[in-house]
């Protein structure tokens, strides 16, 4: 008798768990979707942290040379706004340029490209012996004898209406022009007038839609440097608050404030490697002779602050260029082993190195924390993968019971666990 009370006991604790597993996982569901349907509000906030957290260095140096407070935060909102509008101007000229580039001379020489490639495959497989459609299309018009058709002599088109249908587009005609023959001048100038209606209304559309997406720019951009500007002059106060919460007998979240630390080193540490792989990558397209170098940089430093991917992306323009312009496969490896090079000494030892083990996620989590915070709030969410998923892990770390999901996501010390991988 004994037993029955203990087994309900262990049966309603399994209903419990599992009704708190459903619970959890509902909750996960309706955290993911309400953060996708506040990307309007959020990501403004996340571009403000970034740029506040990335040129916070400057507001604490000319503080600590005595320059007020407004001056200061002044100052280096000026110099955020000058070196961000720079590269955004840099790079739409550039932009613009290689467009005039590929009309004039990239376009045909991508023709040229891939007709080449197109003969150098056909001389392949009839090397092999084998038999291309093209081959038996030839053939068969040569068997069966046919006249090229520009050789023939074609009379003059005479609209004769034979069925109802014809004859209501005759009488549509004639509703229009006036007369019972279609003339061609006057479907030319009905053509024209068409395209010129259209062309206008297609102009007024698209001058309508830039000047909405410059509005809504110029006003994201307002918002962005506003928010930059509080956080920069309430950035020291932060700490002094988080004390005070404590005092009030509020959560430590002392470990919060240590990760923001932690967060603000890894984006200063992140943005200088990403100038130094810019510049290096700029002036490896430099030197091997490829157009737009300065493009190739602006591109490599941007993607930098991806992790994982970003480095690969940027080094795939350079490559397809190299192989357009030279034909030669030589000259694209040498630039692709330029940027693993390049992106394997900074990202695999260089940043290591400056950064220790303090975010300690490993390189599978940073992958899919790029894709997944991609697909929520778009590239600022890839930007800021790594420093999200590290504010989730310290968050996981102080509940007792999803601290398992922080010791999940992290990268293995082998010092402390005694698994090998032989």
């Amino acid at each position: 008798m004994a037993q029955k009370p203990q087994k309900k006991a262990a049966k309603a604790a399994k209903g419990a768990e599992a009704s708190k597993i459903l619970i959890v996982l509902a909750s996960v569901v309706l955290v993911i979707a309400g953060a996708k349907a506040s990307a309007e509000f959020v990501v403004p906030v996340l571009l403000a942290f970034f740029i506040a957290t990335v040129s916070f260095p400057i507001t604490h140096w000319l503080r600590e040379h005595r320059v007020p407070r407004a001056l200061a935060v002044f100052i280096t909102v000026l110099v955020d706004f000058a070196f961000l509008a720079g590269v955004v101007l840099l790079g739409i000229m550039l932009m613009g340029e290689l467009q005039s580039k590929w009309e004039s001379k990239y376009y045909d020489l991508t023709k040229e490209r891939v007709t080449q490639l197109a003969d150098n495959t056909s001389e392949f497989m009839d090397q092999w012996g084998m038999v291309t459609i093209g081959d038996d299309t030839e053939d068969s018009a040569v068997s069966l004898d046919v006249e090229p058709l520009s050789t023939r002599e074609v009379d003059p088109v005479v609209l004769e209406p034979h069925s109802e249908s014809d004859m209501a587009v005759t009488e549509g005609i004639e509703a229009v022009t006036g007369s019972a023959v279609a003339t061609r001048p006057a479907i030319d100038l009905l053509t024209e007038e068409l395209l010129k209606y259209l062309s206008v209304n297609k102009v007024v559309q698209l001058g309508t839609d830039f000047l909405g997406k410059l509005v809504s720019f110029l006003g994201t951009t307002f918002i962005v440097m506003l928010l930059t500007v509080f956080m920069l002059s309430e950035a020291r106060m932060f700490g002094r608050r988080f004390n005070a919460i404590c005092e009030a007998r509020g959560p430590n979240i002392q470990r919060m404030l240590s990760a923001t630390k932690d967060i603000q080193r890894y984006l200063g540490i992140k943005t200088l490697v990403s100038l130094l792989t810019g510049f290096l990558a700029g002036v490896l397209c430099w030197s091997v002779g490829l157009e737009f170098p300065l493009l190739w940089g602006i591109l490599a430093f941007a993607l930098n602050y991806i992790p994982a991917i970003g480095s690969v992306i940027a080094g795939i323009p350079p490559v397809l260029l190299s192989l357009l312009v030279t034909g030669d496969w030589k000259h694209a490896v040498i630039v692709a082993g330029g940027y693993l090079v390049i992106n394997g000494l900074l990202g695999n030892f260089l940043e290591p190195t400056l950064l220790g083990r303090r975010f300690g996620l490993s390189t599978l989590v940073v992958v899919i924390s790029v894709i997944f915070w991609g697909w929520i709030w778009g590239p600022i969410g890839m930007l800021l993968a790594v420093p999200l998923t590290m504010l989730v892990k310290v968050a996981m770390d102080n509940s007792a019971d999803f601290r398992w999901i922080a010791v999940a996501i992290s990268k293995e010390d082998r010092n402390t666990v005694g698994i090998s991988d032989e």
